[in-house]
């Protein structure tokens, strides 16, 4: 017969795992180490290379010069170089929103592309003749006299996504440690350190929050610093109110897993 707990706050039996779950219930703890790792050096990633490396393209991008002319055209350049284009045609549906470019070598052939259709992509033809800038051998930006429209292959000032990235990486890699140690340190009492409810809203409000802030300080322009502060809060205080609610009973506990 499987014992039972009470609970501290209103003498409610929280029911404790069968010695036959008790190998299941390492297993998972294990699991969840090896994807607390995991997450860990994603986050680790993020933010000792990723973040860099778009920081430094983004830098080295702004700063480049003009190219100089030449008879033959290298197929990748650090400068800016500006050449004619005829379209041969143009996609804008809501998956794929792209340019297919004809122009000279190495370039005979290009597809570039958009995040959005205006200002210059919507009112482009078939045989209509463009200048397109070229930066390492992307098209990162086309003119269609003085309009200018930059294409998805320019590198972009939005630290803020990849820093929400290595926010929600780091976030998990603590929740997965903390539900994976306590399975293995003391299988049968997990408490409110289960799946449901405890550990499913945990990760409902980490991906969102992370998803929402980091898309806000993008469209306002907010620093980066702000996203990890910010979802770094929210689920602090989401985990510390919903501990606080499943020890009182105001949110049903689910079995230990």
């Amino acid at each position: 017969m499987a014992m039972k707990r009470t609970g501290a706050a209103q003498g409610t039996d929280i029911p404790l795992p069968p010695r036959s779950r008790i190998g299941e219930t390492l297993l998972v703890g294990g699991a969840l180490l090896v994807l607390s790792v995991l997450a860990a050096l994603t986050c680790y990633s993020a933010f000792a290379s990723w973040l860099p490396d778009s920081r430094g393209r983004l830098h080295e991008y702004r700063t480049a010069k003009t190219c100089p002319a030449r008879t033959v055209i290298p197929s990748s350049e650090d400068c800016l170089r500006e050449l004619a284009f005829t379209v041969e045609s143009t996609r804008n549906a809501s998956r794929q929103i792209d340019a297919t470019l004809l122009g000279p070598e190495p370039y005979p052939r290009r597809v570039v592309p958009f995040g959005h259709s205006g200002p210059v992509l919507s009112g482009l033809e078939p045989k209509d003749r463009i200048t397109g800038t070229v930066w390492r051998g992307n098209v990162v930006e086309i003119a269609e006299g003085d309009i200018r429209q930059v294409s998805a292959d320019a590198p972009r000032d939005e630290p803020q996504m990849i820093v929400a990235a290595g926010t929600f990486a780091g976030l998990m890699a603590a929740l997965t440690l903390m539900f994976g140690g306590v399975r293995l340190v003391r299988p049968r009492h997990l408490g409110v350190l289960t799946w449901s409810p405890y550990g499913k809203w945990l990760l409902i409000v980490t991906g969102v929050s992370c998803a929402v802030v980091g898309l806000l300080t993008v469209w306002t322009g907010l620093p980066w610093l702000i996203v990890p502060t910010v979802c770094g809060t929210v689920v602090a205080l989401t985990a510390w109110f919903l501990r606080q609610d499943l020890r009182q009973g105001r949110v049903g506990q689910g079995h230990a897993e």
